[in-house]
């Protein structure tokens, strides 16, 4: 092995993240319909078809005035309409007159204000008197105030959210182009694996790794399809892996174990066998050392994820997750970061960066950030409780109590443009 391959085999977290989004390519375009538009992202500019609101309207229940005539409030005026929403008002506001006016009805001739109901008092001749004395333009929303016609109101890039769907609703696009998700394959490896559907046997250990990966890959809005468990025979884990590897149907593999060193650690071999490019094999980080990337020669990416199950779901979260972001078009890659400060002294053995499972709380100064007990990478159910991942730098030993720390949050679906810590590492 050359110098610069021993150099790709150990890379720094930021190093191997980079190089990982360095070959993660957005895929297709598809039209859908807004219905199906969550979470996806525009691949064109959207454009506004119209002025809205498309007249002045009110923002309030109340009466539609002249601002001069209460420059003396209280004063009396007398109701000569009611307008309601979507209602086109049919008289002049004169002096001393006023329109009774419900949110969103057009606002009519003559008033250049409105008064909200609760400000005014109906008196026993039927006229409203009014108490208080109100600028032009008050509670008025004026033509266009939301959106112009032709105005571009989102961009190329835009993720879809619910606002967003308001928007295009408001514009009346009713199918846009958006990008295409990846399809991804999962697959298990070792003969220690019992499959879901197996009859336990307490000698072996349960297929976690392919349900948890498929639950991280799902709250991306992708359906995974796994591919099952392939034992320890290079023959069985080829014929698991060309499928995997079939462009034709999957983008992205995600092979979980077997990616060590170990004589009975086959997957590197045997994907460079059938031609895949490794394009890095040791990641400087804990729980997730022997984490292995590598592509096809159609673009495909392979993760080859360490069978440690807490080491698997870390290593998804830095360097899948935002490969697959990125493969959708979004802007925003990764998870989003917080500071916390430290509930107690945290140690570690320095030389790597450290994601220590964390549990958030918030006092009067923000974020306290407890572990959630054991770091040991085979305790799954630290990942089930932690609200985040605090990342220790691998030049530090670790943090004392009270010490401020970035925490990488594991929920929510609001994600930032950095990682949030290279600095850290």
């Amino acid at each position: 092995m050359n110098s610069n391959n021993q150099q790709r085999g150990h890379l720094s977290v930021a190093d191997a993240q980079a190089e990982v989004l360095r070959h993660a390519d957005r895929r297709t375009v598809e039209t859908v319909t807004l219905e199906r538009a969550l979470g996806r992202v525009l691949v064109e500019d959207i454009r506004s078809n119209r002025d809205q609101p498309p007249y002045d309207v009110s923002a309030m229940d109340g009466f539609a005035v002249r601002a001069a005539d209460l420059a003396t409030a209280p004063t009396a005026l007398t109701v000569i309409e009611d307008i309601q929403a979507g209602d086109m008002p049919k008289q002049t506001v004169g002096a001393g007159q006023c329109a009774r006016i419900m949110t969103g009805a057009p606002v009519p001739r003559g008033a250049d204000a409105v008064i909200r109901v609760e400000d005014t008092r109906p008196l026993a001749d039927g006229r409203i008197e009014f108490q208080k004395s109100v600028k032009t333009g008050n509670d008025i929303r004026k033509l266009g105030e939301s959106l112009r016609n032709g105005q571009t109101v989102l961009t190329a890039g835009s993720e879809v959210t619910p606002g967003v769907i308001g928007v295009l609703a408001t514009v009346k696009a009713a199918q846009m182009a958006v990008f295409g998700r990846p399809s991804v394959a999962i697959l298990a490896t070792g003969n220690e694996l019992e499959a879901l559907d197996e009859p336990l046997d307490p000698y072996k250990i349960p297929n976690s790794n392919s349900y948890a990966l498929m639950g991280q890959v799902q709250a991306l809005g992708i359906e995974p399809t796994l591919l099952g468990i392939a034992r320890d025979d290079p023959e069985e884990l080829a014929r698991y892996l060309r499928r995997g590897l079939d462009h034709e149907h999957f983008d992205v593999l995600l092979v979980s174990g077997g990616s060590s060193v170990g004589v009975h650690d086959h997957v590197r071999p045997t994907l460079e066998a059938l031609g895949v490019t490794m394009r890095f094999w040791r990641v400087e980080m804990r729980p997730g050392h022997p984490v292995a990337f590598g592509t096809t020669v159609d673009g495909g990416l392979v993760f080859g994820l360490p069978g440690n199950p807490v080491s698997s779901m870390v290593c998804f979260e830095q360097f899948v997750l935002p490969a697959l972001r990125q493969m959708m078009g979004h802007r925003r890659l990764f998870r989003r970061t917080v500071e916390a400060r430290l509930a107690h002294p945290v140690k570690i053995r320095p030389g790597r960066t450290e994601f220590v499972r964390v549990v958030l709380e918030r006092d009067a100064h923000g974020y306290v950030a407890r572990s959630t007990g054991t770091q040991s990478s085979g305790v799954l159910l630290s990942m089930a409780v932690a609200d985040g991942l605090l990342v220790v730098p691998g030049a530090s030993e670790g943090f004392a109590e009270g010490d401020v720390a970035a925490v990488q949050l594991l929920d929510g679906t609001t994600f930032q443009n950095d990682a949030g810590f290279e600095g850290r590492l």
